[in-house]
């Protein structure tokens, strides 16, 4: 009876503690760091300084549910879609520093 019970640790203890850190090694930060960016998304105001995924730095003028209209220059405004935006950025040198 012992012997069933050591073996069955033996086989499936080390699959378990695989599972456990797979669990905190790749999973749990992959859902933070997803949970932060959908944050980041849902907060995002008019007047925020942004720069999209492919590295357009802009001001929103405006926004809805799927679109965001930059500012990225003097009279010069283009839409993207509300999921390209990177990141809130106060300051062209910290988005810099951060990479």
């Amino acid at each position: 009876m012992d012997m069933d019970i050591a073996t069955t640790l033996a086989t499936w203890g080390p699959i378990a503690v695989m599972l456990i850190i797979f669990y905190f090694l790749l999973y749990r930060p992959q859902k933070q760091a997803q949970r932060e960016r959908e944050n980041m998304l849902n907060n995002l105001q008019k007047g925020a300084r942004v720069v999209t995924i492919g590295g357009i730095y802009g001001t929103i003028s405006s926004l809805n549910e799927k679109i965001v209209k930059l500012k990225i220059a003097d009279r010069v405004e283009i839409e993207v879609a509300r999921s390209s935006i990177g990141s809130v950025v106060d300051d062209i040198d910290e988005v810099k520093s951060n990479e």
